[in-house]
């Protein structure tokens, strides 16, 4: 047991142990949000990674230490939530808002060489710029205002164990689960357009599925919790 630890026998020891776990949990998110912020941006994910998994290391230390944490489970499904939505934003709205910039036309269009030819073959030709793929546009009108942008906010609120936060990242998984369904018929059925002369058409395939997996990793946890850990 470490020397942190606390007897707590009295109202001082207890408001000094919740100091400490605070400070304890605040010092480990910081490391875990800067890691976060970097994996988001996929280009720079081999930077956050690093910085994810030491700060996952310290809140682990603290708990092990006897001070009170957030579970380790609500931290995991917290961050790995807001990264995925992190994730699908960032590209999305590069294609719909920039894709005549540097970054959107190397980017997009070699993510779209290798594995998806809807950003690659006639990009930037439609009246609206950015991928050509049949319903891409509808996707991303729809889903970047509307699932993403709440799936960050639910995020940080069940990180901050809030009860508006638990639910909602449960509408926003059931609402993960419609569009993984609906994009991955959209990407099955014009897999004549996407898939055509791309470098890794079937991995292609299977790297849209795991993008979209997320709902299915956390919804069991969801609905299974004890909500009474979460507070108002």
């Amino acid at each position: 047991m470490s020397s942190n630890t606390l007897a707590l026998g009295g109202t001082g020891n207890l408001d000094e142990h919740h100091r400490q776990s605070r400070q304890a949990q605040w010092q480990a998110d910081k490391w875990m949000m800067s890691g976060a912020l970097l994996l988001g941006t996929a280009v720079f994910g081999i930077f956050g990674l690093p910085l994810f998994l030491r700060g996952l290391w310290l809140q682990i230390r603290a708990e092990r230490s006897g001070l009170t944490m957030r579970p380790v489970i609500v931290t995991l499904i917290g961050y790995l939530v807001a990264v995925d939505a992190a994730l699908n934003t960032i590209g999305w709205a590069l294609d719909l808002v920039a894709h005549h910039t540097l970054l959107a036309r190397v980017f997009l269009m070699a993510w779209g060489n290798m594995f998806d030819a809807g950003y690659f073959w006639h990009y930037n030709e439609l009246w609206i710029g950015g991928a050509t793929a049949p319903g891409e546009k509808s996707w991303e009108i729809a889903l970047l205002p509307i699932v993403f942008s709440m799936r960050i906010a639910a995020a940080i609120g069940f990180l901050q164990m809030k009860r508006w936060g638990h639910q909602w990242l449960i509408v926003t998984c059931w609402f993960g689960v419609v569009a993984w369904a609906g994009y991955i018929a959209n990407m099955t059925l014009y897999a004549d357009v996407r898939y055509t002369g791309v470098v890794f058409p079937v991995i292609g395939w299977w790297l849209y599925d795991i993008f979209y997996i997320t709902p299915f990793l956390a919804l069991p946890y969801l609905h299974s919790v004890n909500r009474e850990i979460f507070s108002d």
